[in-house]
């Protein structure tokens, strides 16, 4: 039988820390009665830590109950309690125990012990989804292989970006130590930053880190949105910030950096950036909402970054089928959880390209392996963003990505795992994110088709490709 707690204390003080249980059994006629004690002094040093152990069985009826009772719960005849610290660790532990076992027992408040407490901002900070980014724009901007200085001036300002999510009183103080030391990276280390610059691109590095400083979005005009304490314009002059930092960045990007395993020489790739535009038709009369003061259209654009830095084979084998047309007239289907294109078997274009992931941390991708995440493996281009861009598997093996099919991700936290992940985060060869037109997505149903895709913009890209004749065959060329 089970002896019910009657009773439990525990007293704080300076010198002592006592905690006494006392478990009872009563009948009519018999009383039982065992209760252990220990104290401990936490100001002695280790050697003088004492445990007074000492237990009592009192048997208030001159019958053997208590013995038979010993005997019936296997209680030896002397019940020794002794309970020693080994540790801070250890001690936390034990009196973390205690506290639930008192809050079980007589859930009062427990006056002064909230050192334990976690504060809802810093539950904020120390979420698990924190480490991953939550827009395509931070996780290309997070992507762009640049100078170690410019990238520790970005971290600075990023971290604001946490601190602005704390609920109530905003951390200023901390923001506006930030910036302060991201204006002293800038200024002390201008001639390497400018020197990571190509010479033909060095006027508009200029220009940029003189915005950076002291433009209207720069540095100078966040500290003061800092001071005045007003969150709104700091979120907008962060936004700015990162915006000029992520073009300086790119400015200074190599290329990739890393080499390519020899074996995947054959495959096209791209080496930079570059954005396709998406034009989506309407199949069934019915027509997207328009935006603000606009019309109802049957067709509707979206805009997608390709990375090459992150995942060069991926990207590679999407722009060529691009800049072949392969899309053209692709037909949709919409689930709950993306928008996928066909299979294109019918086409008999691109290439069975290696699963191909960028672990955060690393310097090149793993192929033909998936990630961790219940070990903690993350990727540079996460899958848990609304809009990403990932090619399917192949339906020979999920060692590699289809030669065609790829989809957009519907990304919902509401359906998301531990940490706000999605559960397939790390499964896929992510290779962009949907910059412009995220809300068409939603609006997509099966059946509709893409009328066109496209590169747009004035952006330098590279691809490569290795015909029959065994030749290397590499085009350049700047995108109007």
């Amino acid at each position: 039988m089970a002896l019910p707690l009657s009773s439990s204390s525990i007293i704080l003080s300076s010198k002592k820390l006592s905690f006494n249980v006392s478990i009872s059994r009563k009948s009519t006629q018999k009383h039982l009665l065992l209760s252990a004690h220990f104290a401990f002094r936490p100001n002695e040093a280790r050697s003088q830590v004492t445990a007074r152990p000492a237990v009592r069985a009192c048997n208030s009826a001159p019958s053997t109950y208590a013995k038979d009772l010993t005997c019936e719960h296997n209680f030896p005849p002397n019940w020794y309690v002794s309970i020693f610290g080994d540790g801070t660790k250890k001690l936390k532990s034990l009196i973390a125990m205690i506290l639930i076992f008192m809050q079980i027992s007589a859930p009062v408040p427990l006056s002064g012990w909230d050192f334990w407490y976690v504060s809802p901002a810093k539950a904020v900070l120390y979420s698990p989804d924190t480490k991953v980014p939550r827009t395509g724009e931070l996780a290309l901007r997070k992507a762009i292989p640049a100078n170690i200085n410019m990238k520790s001036i970005q971290t600075s300002l990023e971290d604001i970006s946490y601190l602005l999510r704390i609920p109530q009183r905003k951390p200023y103080g901390t923001m506006e130590g930030n910036v302060k030391k991201a204006l002293k990276i800038a200024k002390d280390e201008k001639d390497s930053i400018l020197a990571s610059i190509p010479a033909d691109l060095k006027e508009t590095g200029s220009t940029l880190y003189a915005s950076l400083i002291d433009g209207k979005g720069g540095l100078q005009a966040l500290l003061q949105c800092i001071k005045d304490q007003d969150p709104d314009k700091v979120s907008v002059g962060l936004a700015s910030s990162l915006d000029t930092i992520a073009e300086l960045e790119l400015l200074q990007a190599p290329g990739l950096s890393f080499l390519l395993p020899q074996q995947y020489l054959k495959y096209p790739r791209l080496t930079g950036r570059g954005t396709v535009e998406f034009t989506i038709e309407k199949v069934d009369g019915s027509t997207f909402s328009p935006e603000a003061g606009g019309e109802p259209k049957k067709n509707a654009k979206i805009q997608v970054v390709i990375d090459g830095f992150s995942a060069p084979l991926t990207a590679g084998n999407f722009v060529k089928m691009v800049v072949d047309g392969a899309y053209n007239g692709a037909k949709l289907s919409f689930t709950d959880q993306a928008v996928l294109t066909d299979n294109g078997l019918d086409k008999n274009s691109g290439y069975s390209v290696p699963l191909e992931i960028m672990p955060s941390g690393q310097f090149e991708p793993l192929y033909r392996t998936t990630l961790s995440v219940q070990d903690g493996e993350l990727p540079v281009l996460p899958l848990s963003v609304y809009g990403a861009v990932a090619m399917a598997h192949s339906e020979v093996s999920e060692d590699f990505s289809a030669p065609y099919q790829f989809f957009f991700y519907l990304y919902d936290k509401r359906n998301a795992g531990l940490g706000g992940l999605s559960f397939d985060e790390g499964q896929f060869s992510v290779f962009g994110y949907t910059t412009t037109g995220r809300e068409i997505l939603s609006q997509i149903k099966s059946g509709d088709i893409i009328q066109s895709a496209k590169l747009v913009e004035d952006q330098e890209f590279l691809i490569c490709q290795v015909y029959a004749s065994s030749v290397l065959f590499c085009i350049k060329a700047r995108l109007s």
